[in-house]
């Protein structure tokens, strides 16, 4: 139905006016629909639904032509009257026309809203036509896209810069500039690689706010060499230059190795929108800060500060259809007084199973948003989001307690996997009747539902040493880290910690021990990194608890946060790209750094005496003695540091003044290691050789003395009887100086880059701290494109060998060792090539295989902070 009203006359009024017909607008206008069908047969509907444009769903109407539209996020279900799954953009759009006609949705096209003035019961609606809607609620479902995020660099306007892609065979055989990294860019980007040269400048390291499929898609794309298609991470736009008589402009990157040009056609911005704060703000909505991004106040219900007014969608901070399309719906009834619960409220109780303690969800929820300083910064999507992603610990006191939580827990994720199958049971006979294929994704077994985990009192978190990324948060109860012997720190509610080896990749540097009665959050990596790229509240947060940390391991152990808050807070993180100095040699320093990730060479007169690594001081003496730097120190790879100045420092030396000693003395055995690479002849250039092949970013790399190796290459011989027939490490292809060789092999960096935008999370750290691999690559090959080093290898498994008597006695096979002649079996070519590298024998007796096979000691693993040893044995024969 599609009710039209001349400008002027007496307003028509209604029980609820829906603004924007986007996902969230058609799911609320649907609902009321189907309300008025059931409840108020025959009479004028209660409902009407205004749309600016000439049809519905003007964003996914501008999607470009063909686009696959996601139904993310997999957990959720879909509760609206509007049917919606995954398929094109024309299948979508078509779908929801039927859905409208079919439920007499009462929609009034080209009604654009000027102006909202009222409160529940006596809105008034003001069209741009002149016509006027009178309302007792109002629902806001406008969406962000009116407001595109700019670019903010020089040369903008010269012309190339586009906000908008329509159709992307509009655009060929020119090199397009794609400027952000969320799925509007990366469905874009795909597009337009059709016919097209493409460059997506992405700011972070990873694609951490994309779907799974866009993430998957986008990285099969910058690993098909057939298409000429590239990312720049870690890289922002400097300039943009106007087009030249033969068309191409340029743009001007930011990026760690320095300024980079890309000559281009056309540059096409996909950085999201900001709300249209003048409009909202004179509907008399409130906002809880003056950042142009914030998002209007919102309660439970979805309602504003002005009684009566609602907001859904992208303009609440649900930007996924299948979120807004629930919004849509649940408004409806709340607005009705229906009792609803939102569709993610099956997934909290889930995670909620395990408490001591029964409570509503909503209740939970609103406690822990409140008791927690960092959840107050969040919006309550992102806040449910997190919860549901992440892992609640809570600790029993008694066997019996933790025998009967468990049971509890067990039993909420049976009624919730029967629940998930009898909906899919249901989604698929309607799909049956309606003569539709089910897509392999929707026959699937349902995900596995996840619920709290239940510890005893005491358990361990994690271990001194173990390299693992979770970032844990306090609820209840209190939390004891254990650093050394006798340092020993208790957190209460409200605290976080293990930020350290989030944000450094550095293994863990403590214990951590769960109390009694106490609850806590553990929040993954990849989550964890999505919030604080897209929450500067929290990010600077967590920033200033890992300094005040850093700060009292380094200075003051004794020391509490609250006598460390003025130092902490002038003290400030600094970042360097590679070959970038922190400071130069002969110049007089007035700070120091701690480095937070990273490895910083240090040169003297050129020639590298030493290296610090995260974790570790550099620039100290500057102010402990002569000011006069004695080095210059560069960053060897992407740094960041902690820069702490001259009144800080001593500052905090005079509050803990038994820590001077120890300094002293952590200082004078790092200027021992110094002088002994500075006296040896070639000690300085074995160093940077070193650093120059990734090493001052390792944890666990294979060296080869060279003046010890005989050649028989049992070192490789026995990788590949460990690893299935395949070698994880060529020590052919590998550089050599002064007779140290650095073979082709896994350095398991501090920072992973082959982790980096891993689709299906096959790549994982032992708490041992192996980086590894598992039975869940797909091959998609990005490991092997983000690894610096070449030591990750695309491979089909390898054909089984005949045994070792029958090479001996017979013949029969290649032998021990990799069969490079060897050819894949049908079974292997149809599993595809997967992605191999050196795992140092995790797990495995004895240690690393190539090291335990090699007959005169040439191989041996390290981490840096052995290499000084080495390099004095090596040299000093």
């Amino acid at each position: 139905m599609n009710e039209s009203q001349p400008a002027g006359g007496t307003p028509a009024s209604y029980r609820i006016a829906i603004i924007g017909s986007g996902p969230a607008g058609l799911s609320a206008a649907a609902r009321a629909a189907e309300i008025d069908a059931a409840e108020r047969p025959g009479q004028p509907p209660s409902h009407v639904l205004l749309e600016a444009s000439a049809a519905h769903a003007r964003t996914i109407q501008r999607y470009q032509k063909g686009k696959f539209v996601m139904a993310e996020p997999g957990f959720l279900d879909l509760r609206s009257p509007l049917r919606f799954r995954a398929g094109s953009r024309e299948a979508v759009l078509d779908a929801w026309a039927r859905g409208i006609e079919a439920l007499g949705v009462n929609v009034r096209y080209g009604s654009e809203v000027t102006a909202l003035r009222g409160e529940r019961g006596r809105f008034e609606i003001e069209l741009k036509d002149g016509g006027r809607v009178r309302a007792e609620h109002v629902v806001l479902a406008i969406g962000l896209e009116g407001q595109p995020n700019r670019i903010g660099a020089p040369g903008e306007d010269c012309g190339i810069v586009h906000y908008q892609l329509d159709d992307p065979e509009a655009w060929q055989n020119e090199t397009i500039v794609v400027v952000g990294a969320g799925d509007s860019a990366i469905e874009n980007a795909l597009g337009l690689s059709r016919f097209n040269a493409v460059h997506m400048v992405n700011r972070r390291e990873e694609f951490s706010r994309a779907k799974e499929g866009n993430l998957n898609a986008v990285l099969k794309a910058i690993n098909d060499r057939a298409l000429d298609f590239h990312c720049h991470y870690r890289a922002s736009v400097a300039s943009i230059e106007p087009p030249a008589a033969d068309g191409r402009g340029a743009v001007v990157l930011n990026t760690p190795d320095g300024q980079r040009r890309i000559e281009c056609h056309k540059v096409l911005a996909r950085l999201g929108g900001t709300p249209p704060r003048k409009f909202l703000e004179a509907c008399g909505m409130a906002f809880p800060s003056d950042r142009p991004d914030a998002l209007p106040t919102l309660d439970a219900q979805y309602q504003c500060s002005v009684p009566g007014l609602y907001v859904i969608g992208s303009l609440a901070g649900f930007p996924l259809i299948k979120q807004a399309m629930n919004q849509g719906q649940d408004v409806v009834d709340s607005i009705l007084g229906r009792a609803v619960r939102p569709v993610d409220h099956v997934l909290l109780a889930l995670q909620f199973a395990g408490l001591p303690y029964v409570a509503e969800v909503e209740e939970i929820l609103a406690l822990y948003q409140q008791r927690i300083p960092m959840f107050r910064r969040m919006n309550a999507l992102a806040f449910r989001e997190l919860l549901i992603e992440s892992r609640l610990i809570v600790s029993a006191g008694d066997a019996d307690t933790l025998n009967d939580a468990n049971k509890q827990v067990r039993a909420a994720i049976e009624r919730r996997r029967a629940e998930q199958r009898a909906r899919q049971a249901a989604m698929l006979e309607q799909m049956r009747r309606a003569g539709e294929t089910p897509s392999e994704s929707e026959t699937a077994e349902p995900p596995e539902p996840r619920a709290s985990e239940v510890l005893a009192a005491g358990s361990v978190l994690f271990r001194e040493g173990e390299y693992s990324s979770g970032f844990y948060t306090v609820l209840e109860g209190e939390v004891r880290l254990r650093y050394g012997d006798a340092t020993e720190y208790v957190l209460q509610p409200g605290q976080f910690f293990g930020e350290m080896s989030l944000i450094s990749g550095r293994p863990r540097g403590g214990d951590a021990f769960i109390g009694a009665d106490t609850i806590v959050i553990e929040t993954p990596r990849r989550t964890m990194v999505k919030l604080l790229n897209s929450n500067d509240e929290v990010r600077a947060g967590v920033d200033w608890i890992f300094i005040v940390r850093a700060l009292q391991a380094h200075f003051a152990p004794a020391l509490p946060v609250a006598e460390l808050r003025a130092v902490a807070q002038a003290a400030k993180v600094h970042t360097f790209n590679a070959g970038e100095p922190l400071y130069s040699q002969n110049e007089t320093g007035d700070c120091l750094h701690l480095v937070r990730s990273g490895t910083v060479a240090l040169l003297r007169d050129g020639v590298t005496v030493g290296h610090v690594q995260s974790g570790q001081l550099c620039g100290q003496m500057a102010l402990m003695g002569d000011p006069v730097r004695r080095e210059t120190a560069r960053a060897a790879v992407r740094v960041e540091t902690i820069r702490l100045g001259r009144a800080e420092f001593l500052d905090l030396l005079k509050k803990d003044p038994q820590r001077v000693g120890a300094l002293q003395d952590e200082t004078s055995a790092q200027l021992r290691r110094f002088s002994v690479l500075e006296a040896l002849p070639e000690g300085g250039e074995l160093v940077s050789f070193l650093m120059g092949e990734g090493l001052g970013e390792a944890t666990n790399a294979l060296l080869i003395d060279e003046a010890l190796c005989v050649g028989c290459d049992n070192c490789e011989t026995a990788c590949a009887e460990t690893h299935a027939g395949i070698s994880r490490l060529d020590r052919h292809r590998g550089k050599s100086f002064a007779a140290v060789q650095v073979p082709i092999s896994c350095r398991h960096c501090e920072h992973p880059h082959c982790m980096k935008d891993c689709p299906v999370d096959s790549i994982h750290r032992a708490p041992s701290g192996e980086v590894f691999i598992d039975d869940r690559c797909i091959g998609c090959g990005n490991c092997q494109t983000n690894c610096p080093y070449g030591v990750i290898r695309m491979e089909y498994a390898a054909p089984e060998k005949p045994g070792l008597l029958s090479w001996l006695l017979m013949g029969f096979g290649a032998g021990p060792g990799e069969d490079r002649a060897a050819k894949p079996d049908k079974q292997a070519k149809a599993a595809g090539k997967k992605a191999v590298k050196c795992d140092a024998c995790m797990g495995i007796d004895g240690g690393p295989a190539c090291v335990r096979a090699c007959p005169t000691g040439a191989a041996v693993r390290l981490a840096p902070d052995g290499f000084t040893d080495l390099i004095a044995k090596r040299l000093n024969g």
